[in-house]
């Protein structure tokens, strides 16, 4: 993640979105920029729209009218797409967000790259590969659930010094329920560090991280049931992190143990 902070668009596809999201979503916005552009795109006289309402007006969205003049057809797409290439043109902002899951984004995100600005998207993890990889950043919206970060601060809290990879304790009502989580791909994982390393064969996290997001748009740890990304490292036996304190504050690495 760049340590440089600028403006943003946030264009939320209103028909493939969801609206319980939208605290952590602009959270997750803010890890990059400042959202100085936030419109959603829907027809508004029809009842799906009806849970976006209240959540337009607590945080300060534009909703975009869109009709649907034709059955089977989304008019949405075409008017997000519309809006976007007009602020692209007015330089306006420095980067995108695309809160979608709908593969017809693909070309537009490919077309703000193509004009060095960043993008990033937001969807589910059904959203097409094909849309993931044009982004320099894809987030999915099931890794924004605030209750997976209680669960690891409770296991925190208890001196849990690695959460199990593949499994997190859920909370104390139901202990005997278990989270399943994917098996980290280490070649991605070592793929990051090899590209990342110094001449003393040491990397920093920060950088072994902006590395994992070129290899996969997609990658986050929150994916494998770590908070972090150097909590993630922590788990792999065959890595071992470093304080590495500059002018008072920590900027870990990973090593080879």
């Amino acid at each position: 993640m760049s340590e440089t902070k600028f403006n943003i668009a946030v264009l939320i596809d209103g028909d493939n979105a969801q609206a319980k999201f939208m605290k952590e979503m602009l959270e997750e916005v803010s890890k990059y920029g400042k959202a100085t552009i936030r419109r959603i795109y829907g027809d508004w006289t029809s009842s799906n729209m009806n849970s976006w309402k209240e959540t337009v007006n607590n945080y300060s969205i534009s909703p975009i009218q869109k009709f649907s003049y034709t059955t089977g057809k989304n008019s949405t797409d075409s008017s997000l797409i519309i809006d976007a290439m007009d602020i692209l043109h007015s330089k306006s902002v420095d980067g995108f967000c695309i809160v979608s899951s709908d593969s017809d984004y693909t070309g537009l995100a490919k077309r703000i790259r193509e004009e060095g600005l960043f993008v990033m998207g937001i969807g589910r993890k059904t959203t097409p590969i094909a849309f993931v990889n044009s982004c320099e950043i894809f987030t999915f919206s099931e890794n924004l659930i605030a209750e997976l970060d209680v669960v690891i601060e409770e296991a925190e809290a208890k001196k849990v010094d690695i959460v199990p990879q593949g499994k997190i304790q859920k909370a104390a009502k139901k202990p005997e329920a278990e989270t399943q989580f994917p098996k980290i791909d280490m070649n991605i994982i070592d793929k990051a560090f090899e590209i990342s390393t110094n001449e003393e064969e040491e990397a920093l996290i920060s950088k072994v991280g902006s590395s994992l997001r070129k290899i996969d748009p997609s990658f986050d740890s929150r994916t494998y049931g770590f908070k972090t990304l150097t909590q993630l490292l922590k788990s792999l036996s065959k890595y071992k992190i470093v304080n590495n304190h500059i002018n008072g504050l920590n900027h870990p690495l990973i090593k080879l143990k």
